[in-house]
């Protein structure tokens, strides 16, 4: 029998968020992960003030963790922040007004600031996980050619033990759902990219007063089991081009349906070159 060749161009990835939105409704999927505009060949994504404000935060603390533990806080994460929301200020953040852009950039103000006024785990040794393609990937089947792919926000190292400590940081006032498979995968990529156990799991809400709340370790086998049900669910899906809303227009495909009939305004390219849309109320 001839050997299968592994082709990471023709692999079916996924991630936690691709996986959240097929569960959410298929046809945001197909939207979000499938369609590409003809006219620019991108992906297409759409930008709103709690996702700007997220991305920002995300890309202050990740930066940290780049620098030896003396000098990640030599620049204040406050100076980092400002320079960062250049990019999404104004409607490029989808801001309707300078007001709400004030209220949502005080918030990210006052995060970083009990950031580093507290930062705790940012202070001991963490790991990196190394990537040609800037995304941690792993093969989750060869034989179903299928690829698991994801950004960790934070690991945590333990010298006394080897092992890691996976930190998730959370700028939404909303509580992870139980039935969330954030951690899951989250597992899973830890463990395949890099040679460290994980001893533990964690999140931290930095737009709360709670802080870092530990997790409980998801089982792995169990992990396993639970994204390769959904994988192979999502691949028949594109082997059947099947990608239709259970209510013929949600609240999650609905925005989507919108750029596809010219209601949105082009704003940008992310850095995973979709085109960046935000939409009038």
């Amino acid at each position: 029998m001839e050997e299968k060749t592994k082709d990471k161009y023709k692999a079916l990835w996924l991630s936690h968020s691709s996986i959240g939105d097929f569960l959410k409704c298929s046809r945001l999927y197909y939207l979000r992960a499938i369609y590409k505009d003809p006219k620019t060949g991108h992906k297409m994504t759409i930008m709103t003030p709690p996702l700007a404000l997220g991305q920002i935060v995300h890309e202050v603390v990740e930066s940290l963790s780049t620098l030896p533990i003396k000098e990640r806080f030599a620049i204040s994460p406050l100076n980092k922040f400002e320079f960062a929301w250049k990019k999404v200020t104004g409607e490029k953040g989808g801001f309707n007004n300078q007001k709400q852009e004030i209220e949502y950039k005080e918030r990210g103000i006052s995060m970083l600031k009990k950031l580093e006024q507290n930062p705790g785990p940012l202070l001991n040794k963490a790991i990196k996980i190394k990537t040609d393609d800037g995304l941690p990937f792993y093969w989750f089947s060869e034989e179903e050619n299928i690829i698991l792919c994801g950004k960790i926000d934070w690991l945590e190292y333990f010298d006394l033990d080897d092992s890691v400590h996976i930190i998730d940081f959370k700028t939404g006032k909303n509580e992870e759902s139980e039935t969330s498979l954030q951690l899951p995968i989250y597992l899973l990529l830890a463990t395949n990219t890099q040679s460290k156990r994980v001893s533990k799991a964690s999140f931290w809400y930095l737009d709360r007063n709670e802080g870092i709340v530990e997790q409980n370790l998801p089982d792995a086998n169990a992990s396993i089991e639970k994204v390769s049900e959904i994988a192979k669910r999502i691949k028949l899906a594109r082997q059947i081009n099947h990608f239709k809303c259970k209510y013929n227009g949600c609240m999650h495909c609905a925005p989507f349906e919108r750029i596809l009939k010219n209601e949105g305004k082009r704003v940008g390219v992310s850095e995973y070159k979709q085109d960046v849309y935000i939409l009038n109320n």
